[in-house]
């Protein structure tokens, strides 16, 4: 499926556990009709998925299709552990989803990762009014970290500190004019060597960047209704309205008087 339309799924989880076990930890044979997505964090420990054994150690992530048929044991002195999350993904439509990421993933411990099953864990023991709400936000927060190391080209998380500064920077900044000089020294940065970092973080030269996050909420603003394009234009730190629909047009396929509302 494409990622965009992954954007509009949506998790159902049937069961959540932080998995802390004996080393005679197993899970009996079965079919399950769900989707499991396992992250180890400590020990070993040997799956059967479909009649294939496949050994998993700390900092391994199994994502394990529906309808597979799983088994799992552990005999290490060391516990195993982990988080286990058993769950079915939707469209907004009400169909089943197939999450684009390998069976077996080895992508390390990951603190930010561990915290967030954590909060998670808090919220599904709790169970307080409105916690499916909460636990299926953490765990979008949770599938977007696995989308973004194992299938999408960038991992803003982990951006050099100075590169997200940058970014913050752009943000709150963008209506007006810009210039890599000024960024550069609001991260105490040479602009020759900010600009070589910043592209090898984003994957874009850093006027590449500024004009998106500029025609994104020109986007926005289009779409309401309340400027014309000249206002869109300026407000969104373009100076020239013909190189603003000229770029518009070439991002967007469309020029920008076709979007307002």
């Amino acid at each position: 499926m494409l990622y965009d339309d992954f954007n509009n799924a949506v998790p159902v989880m049937e069961y959540f556990n932080y998995r802390v076990n004996t080393p005679a930890w197993q899970i009996e044979p079965a079919q399950t009709d769900f989707i499991d997505i396992s992250y180890v964090i400590n020990g070993r420990a040997e799956y059967t998925i479909d009649g294939r054994i496949y050994t998993v150690n700390a900092g391994d992530l199994l994502c394990i299709p529906a309808g597979s048929s799983r088994s799992a044991i552990s005999n290490e002195p060391e516990k195993f552990a982990g988080f286990a999350a058993n769950f079915f993904m939707r469209s907004a439509e009400g169909a089943d989803v197939t999450i684009p990421l390998p069976l077996i993933s080895p992508i390390g411990i990951h603190e930010d990762v561990i915290s967030l099953y954590k909060k998670l864990n808090v919220e599904w023991l709790r169970r307080s009014p409105g916690y499916t709400m909460r636990v299926r936000a953490f765990f979008m927060t949770i599938l977007q970290r696995y989308m973004a190391m194992l299938v999408y080209e960038v991992d803003t998380y982990r951006f050099d500190p100075r590169v997200k500064t940058a970014i913050r920077y752009i943000t709150d900044h963008y209506s007006e004019p810009m210039h890599i000089t000024q960024v550069a020294h609001a991260v105490s940065l040479n602009p020759v060597y900010f600009g070589a970092l910043f592209k090898k973080e984003t994957q874009v030269s850093f006027r590449d960047y500024l004009n998106m996050i500029r025609l994104n909420q020109a986007e926005d603003m289009l779409r309401t209704g309340e400027w014309n394009v000249t206002e869109v234009a300026l407000r969104c730190g373009f100076g020239d309205v013909f190189y603003f629909s000229r770029l518009y047009k070439k991002h967007k396929g469309v020029p920008p008087s076709s979007v307002l509302g």
